[in-house]
Formats: structure tokens, C-alpha cells, sequence
């Protein structure tokens, strides 16, 4: 199994002063769920080298087994701090793609031409999609067909109006994830804010919040093995 994660590489939340860019724990959870499925890791970003982490998700509350895990990894940080350049990846050498949430794919994987064109690849070689939380969002701009998005009439989830508007930033960021999912005709679904939800249709893998990327990442695994 070759897994291909991709990372932001954006670090501002919009114009309001503060930090973002991927959330730790929305990493590190898919990133051991592969390692220890034996898979085969690249690790990559629109600018490569180091991503950006969201501060908030250092913070002690947020803080997990395998946030803790990835601290005492030497090897996983080095993979971190040396993210390949998205333009360098070839999706025909890789089994799935991966993308973890946090605020920065907003900014930046939505209308970067490299990650749209990795995503259109993967899903013409039939490749196993996964992304948890606001990374559904890198779907906004990856037509399949003429005017067809990706998940158009696909089974989906990501982060929820409702968990937006309780993080306070529902005026801050460029678009509501939720709204985008159905304006682009997806079946959208959702379950309780902060609880896990994930959403499997076919090789395209989805899950609502931090809570849900275990069982995303989980949920890629079988999707690989099965495949």
C-alpha cells in the first residue's frame, strides 16, 4: 500500500490576524492508522518542507494518543519537516490520497492547480479519495466531467455549519463547507457536532470532524485491502 497524504501549505486565517494551516491531530491519527496497516507513506504540500500547524491543535485540549506518539517519532517529524512539492508527485505510483482537515486547504489546496490535478488522476486510475473534516473542501474545483463535480451526486460529509458557527469563524472563512458540498450537488450528511461521522461511497471516503479521522483513515485501509 502507497499512501500519498497531503498537507497545506497555507498559515494565515484569512485577514484576521491569526495562525492556521492543517489540524495535528487530523495528521498524526491517519498517519498511524497507515503506518502501522503497513503502508507506505509520502508525505507532500503545495510549497513542500515543512506545513504549517494549526496552533489551536497544539493546545493541550486537543492534544491526542497519537499527537503524543508523534512527538517521541523522530522519523515522522523528519517526514513532516521535508514534505515533497505537490508538483513532484505522480499519482500512478501511489494506491490512495489523503488529505488532513484544518482551516489552510481552504486558502490554498482549493484552487491549487497540482492538488486538483492529483485528485482528477486519482479518480480516473480508480484510486482509493480520503479527507476528514474541512479537507473536503480541496473538492470545491475538480470537475470530472464537464460541469460535473467529483462529488456530485456522491455520498459525502465534512465540517458542519453548525460546528463552523461554534468555532466562531463563520464570517472568516471563504466559504461554508457544508454549503459547497451541496451546492455541488453531493448528498450531504452529518451527525452530531464533534461526533464521529464518516461517509464511505465507493473509493471516495469522507469524515465531519478531528473525531472522525480514525475511522477515515480506517475506512481507506479497508477500502485498499478490499481492493
Amino acid at each position: 500500500m502507497n499512501v500519498l497524504m497531503v498537507l497545506t501549505s497555507h498559515d494565515q486565517m484569512g485577514d484576521s490576524g491569526h495562525k492556521t494551516g492543517f489540524w495535528l491531530e487530523e495528521f498524526t491519527s491517519p498517519y498511524y492508522v497507515f503506518k502501522d496497516a503497513g503502508a507506505n507513506i509520502t508525505l507532500a504540500s503545495p510549497k513542500g518542507g515543512q506545513p504549517p500547524v494549526d496552533p489551536n491543535s497544539e493546545a493541550d485540549d486537543a492534544l491526542t494518543e497519537t499527537t503524543h506518539r508523534f512527538r517521541e517519532d523522530a522519523h515522522a517529524k523528519e517526514s513532516l519537516a521535508s514534505t515533497k512539492k505537490l508538483a513532484d508527485v505522480d499519482m500512478h505510483q501511489f494506491d490512495a490520497v489523503f488529505y488532513p482537515g484544518g482551516h489552510g486547504p481552504l486558502w490554498d489546496l482549493v484552487n491549487d492547480e497540482k492538488s486538483i490535478a492529483v485528485i482528477k488522476a486519482a479518480h480516473e486510475q480508480g484510486k482509493v479519495i480520503g479527507a476528514v473534516c474541512h479537507a473536503p473542501a480541496v473538492f470545491k474545483n475538480v470537475e470530472v466531467k464537464p460541469g460535473q463535480n467529483i462529488v456530485g451526486g456522491r455520498e459525502v460529509t465534512g465540517f458542519s455549519n453548525s460546528e463552523e458557527e461554534a468555532v466562531g469563524l463563520t464570517g472568516i472563512v471563504p466559504f461554508l463547507l457544508e454549503d459547497m458540498l451541496k451546492e455541488n450537488t453531493a448528498t450531504y450528511s452529518k451527525g452530531d457536532d464533534w461526533a464521529p461521522h464518516i461517509v464511505v461511497d465507493g473509493k471516495l471516503i469522507t469524515g465531519q470532524n478531528p473525531a472522525s479521522s480514525e475511522g477515515v483513515a480506517k475506512a481507506v485501509v479497508q477500502a485498499l485491502q478490499e481492493g
